[in-house]
C-alpha cells in the first residue's frame, strides 16, 4: 500500500464510534502507515485496536494507548473526537461547559507533548468553540487548527438531491458558512442544480420559497435527525470528512467544503467560524465569503451567536479575557 505519508497521526477519542471510523478511514485512504489510537477507557480503546489488527491491513502499524504523553509525543497530525457525545434532547451548544474543559486540557496536551505538530483537527461539539479553545492553548498558528463543518453543507447538498430527485454530483458547491449550530448561514448563491442557479429556481414552482425555507430547517437540525432515526448521533459522516480535512493537510487532494477557521478580520472579529477556505499542507487560507444581502445579515447571526458563546466561555473561565488571548498564544494578535 502506497502512502500519503510517513508521519504519525493520532486519533484522539478512537474508542468512540467516531474515533473508532476515523482510524479504519485513514488506513483505508493509506494516509499513513503510523497511525496511534488514544483514549481514556482502555477497555473500549482495545476492542477498537483488536478489531482494526483482525482486519488484515498490510503495512500498517496500529499502536494503542491510554497515556496522554505516550500518544501525543512525535504526533505530526491529529484529529480529536474525545469530547462528550451529543444526546436526544441535546443541542450542540448544550455540550459547551463540559467539552469546552476537555479542548481546554487537549490544548494544553499538544503544546506539552507535540508542539511541532504541523495540523489538528476538532470535531467534537460546539466545534467552533472547542476549536477556539483547543487554538489558543495548544500555542499553534491559526492556519494549523480546523474544525469540521463540512458536514452542514454536504447535508445541504443531500437535501437538494432528495428533493430534485437527482445525483448529489449535480448539485455544485453548496454552502453553509458561521457557526456549526443551530444558528448556521444557510447560503443558495453559491450553489448550483444540475446546471442552474439555485437562487433561480427558489420562488419558482421547482422550489417555492417555503419548501426552500423547510429545507433550511432540514439541513440545520440534520444531527437530530439523524439521532431522531438511529438512535445515537452521527458518526459514519464526521468520521470520514474530519480525515479528508486531515489528508489534505497532509498533502492530500484538496479539500472540497468549508472548514472551521480562526477569523479575525474587519467584519469577524476573535471566533472560529466556518469561512469558505481551503486547505493544504501549508494549512488553512481563508478567502472571502459573498452571498446576498439576507444572506450574509444570516452570517452576521451567527457570528453573533458564536461570540455569546465565546463570551460564555470567558466568562465560566476557561478562556481568559480577549484582550489576553495573545499571552496564552503569541500567534494571536
Amino acid at each position: 500500500m502506497e502512502f500519503l505519508s510517513n508521519d504519525k497521526l493520532l486519533i484522539v477519542g478512537a474508542a468512540g464510534m467516531i474515533g473508532s471510523n476515523m482510524a479504519q478511514t485513514a488506513i483505508m485512504m493509506g494516509l499513513t502507515p503510523n497511525i496511534c489510537l488514544y483514549d481514556p477507557y482502555l477497555p473500549a480503546l482495545t476492542g477498537v485496536a483488536e478489531e482494526l489488527l483482525q482486519c488484515g491491513f498490510e503495512g500498517v502499524n496500529i499502536t494503542y494507548t491510554n497515556n496522554v504523553e505516550e500518544a501525543f509525543k512525535g504526533a505530526a497530525y491529529i484529529v480529536s473526537s474525545g469530547g462528550a457525545a451529543r444526546k436526544a434532547g441535546m443541542t450542540r451548544e448544550d455540550l459547551l461547559k463540559g467539552n469546552a474543559l476537555i479542548a481546554e486540557e487537549f490544548g494544553k496536551n499538544v503544546k506539552k507533548y507535540c508542539p511541532d505538530v504541523k495540523h489538528v483537527v476538532v470535531i467534537f461539539n460546539p466545534a467552533d468553540i472547542t476549536g477556539l479553545i483547543t487554538l489558543l492553548y495548544s500555542g499553534l498558528k491559526p492556519s494549523q487548527v480546523s474544525t469540521l463543518a463540512a458536514l452542514d453543507s454536504t447535508r445541504l447538498r443531500n437535501e437538494l438531491a432528495k428533493y430534485f430527485k437527482i445525483s448529489p454530483d449535480t448539485v455544485v458547491n453548496s454552502r453553509t458558512y458561521g457557526g456549526h449550530g443551530e444558528q448556521m448561514a444557510v447560503f443558495a448563491s453559491t450553489t448550483s442544480v444540475n446546471g442552474k442557479k439555485l437562487t433561480e429556481i427558489i420562488g419558482t414552482e421547482e422550489l417555492p420559497e417555503d419548501e426552500w425555507e423547510k429545507m433550511k430547517v432540514r439541513v440545520i437540525q440534520g444531527g437530530k435527525n439523524i439521532i431522531d432515526l438511529r438512535g445515537r448521533s452521527s458518526f459514519q459522516s464526521p468520521a470520514y470528512l474530519s480525515i479528508e480535512m486531515i489528508a489534505a493537510a497532509m498533502g492530500g487532494k484538496p479539500f472540497r467544503w468549508p472548514v472551521g477557521t480562526y477569523v479575525d478580520n474587519d467584519k469577524f472579529s476573535h471566533i472560529m467560524m466556518a469561512m469558505e477556505t481551503t486547505v493544504d499542507k501549508n494549512g488553512v487560507t481563508v478567502q472571502p465569503v459573498k452571498g446576498t444581502p439576507k444572506e450574509e445579515a444570516e452570517l452576521e447571526k451567527s457570528y453573533e451567536h458564536l461570540c455569546k458563546l465565546r463570551d460564555e466561555v470567558i466568562e465560566m473561565g476557561v478562556l481568559p479575557p480577549i484582550s489576553e488571548w495573545n499571552k496564552l498564544n503569541p500567534n494571536i494578535k
